[in-house]
């Protein structure tokens, strides 16, 4: 299938509409532009336009904005028996915690060198981890942590615009230790009344959780309203789990 002609941006271009995006009948659906810049300002302009970037080395910068979209509306989050067994336990066992930004660095770090079944390498590249690390400087980016005796085993990281949440990448190294802190997110989401979390890609093991497509123009739609919102606090309370269990 031949593809469509691709907008290149230079340094000082604004991103495309994202209804330019490649559609399903293309190579790449959801690819919008390839080129311009990847740092802090850019990574805010692109989100709070629905857009995201997503590369691998060697390849120039490209950002997508597919539709449809995968999104986890926090009422719709499944807490599956074994994973609520799990949640309890963090709960009640000393040593257990969920903490959120005391660890940004290193649980992205972590997201681009975990081994995934079905991937070779990493889309988190240096410089998107130096730019992601920036936004985290500046309050926009953040990271849900899971601590087992002061071990850190699992967590998650994303970009919250007001309350709209931008989930990006997880990791692993202890079993569920990542859901407990997407379960956390959940929480920490629904006390604060976010709707939604957005997830980019359809993947099976995100829909066993709750997450569903839906048309791009409605997650646009609730975005732009929970972008308006007042900020989330991010800090983690054990109230939080009170929503969830």
């Amino acid at each position: 299938m031949q593809a469509p002609p691709l907008i290149w941006l230079d340094a000082d271009d604004d991103f495309p509409p994202v209804d330019l995006a490649w559609g399903e009948d293309s190579p790449m659906p959801g690819l919008l532009a390839a080129g311009g810049v990847l740092d802090a300002p850019h990574l805010q302009a692109a989100y709070q336009r629905g857009i995201f970037p997503w590369f691998s080395p060697g390849q120039p910068n490209l950002w997508w904005s597919p539709d449809p979209r995968m999104v986890l509306k926090t009422s719709d989050f499944r807490l599956h028996p074994s994973l609520r067994k799990t949640v309890r336990k963090f709960i009640r066992m000393p040593g257990y915690e969920v903490r959120i930004d005391t660890s940004f660095r290193q649980v992205i770090t972590h997201c681009a060198n975990t081994p995934r079944a079905g991937q070779n390498g990493t889309w988190i590249v240096p410089e998107i981890l130096e730019a992601y690390c920036d936004l985290h400087a500046q309050g926009l980016a953040h990271s849900v942590e899971t601590w087992v005796n002061n071990e850190l085993v699992g967590g998650l990281y994303c970009i919250a615009l007001g309350q709209a949440v931008y989930g990006e990448s997880m990791f692993a190294h202890a079993t569920d230790a990542s859901k407990v802190a997407l379960a956390a997110l959940v929480g920490l989401c629904r006390h604060h009344g976010a709707t939604q979390i957005d997830c980019q890609q359809a993947t099976a093991h995100l829909a066993s959780l709750g997450a569903r497509e839906q048309s791009r123009a409605d997650f646009l739609t609730e975005a732009a309203r929970q972008q308006q919102q007042p900020a989330m606090d991010w800090n983690f309370r054990p109230v939080y789990w009170d929503t969830l269990c």
